[in-house]
């Protein structure tokens, strides 16, 4: 599938930074008419949200999608649960794994792909402080190693 057909709306970097992301999955979400004109503006934030599944159904909470300035009484709550559109295995598969010990499921980002919103879910388990000091110290260190490749070139 050609990547041209994919329109990036927000990201969840820090859900790299707080877990290991085992595995992800691509969700439809149920919106509003005055929500979805808001992501077409770009406008969410994915950073203190989370997946959590309820009687058979995924949700998503705390999805912040602001209101849609020309909305008016037809807008919604930004902060609402909303229903995430996923195949009744996909739904099992990720009732399993999150009933392990350590694993929750991250929202790690939002986009639009052919027109319709999805939302990509990571199975993560936490990281605990050692495993992000790791993890910033070997970015540190290959950020210094690529400066270090590119005085080299300029001279």
């Amino acid at each position: 599938m050609p990547k041209t057909d994919i329109k990036p709306i927000a990201t969840n970097r820090k859900a790299y930074h707080d877990y290991f992301i085992d595995e992800t999955f691509e969700a439809g979400i149920e919106l509003k008419g005055t929500e979805v004109k808001s992501l077409r503006a770009g406008r969410a934030n994915l950073k203190d949200s989370y997946g959590t599944i309820r009687d058979g159904e995924a949700f998503v909470v705390g999805l912040h999608i602001s209101p849609y300035e020309k909305g008016g009484r037809y807008n919604v709550d930004p902060d609402r649960t909303r229903r995430l559109l996923l195949h009744k295995r996909e739904i099992r598969t990720l009732t399993g794994k999150t009933r392990e010990k350590g694993y929750a499921l991250v929202p790690t980002r939002l986009y639009f792909r052919r027109s319709r919103a999805k939302l990509e879910l990571g199975l993560g388990r936490g990281k605990k402080l050692h495993d992000k000091r790791r993890a910033l110290a070997e970015k540190e260190a290959k950020r210094e190693m690529e400066r270090g490749f590119k005085e080299r070139q300029q001279k």
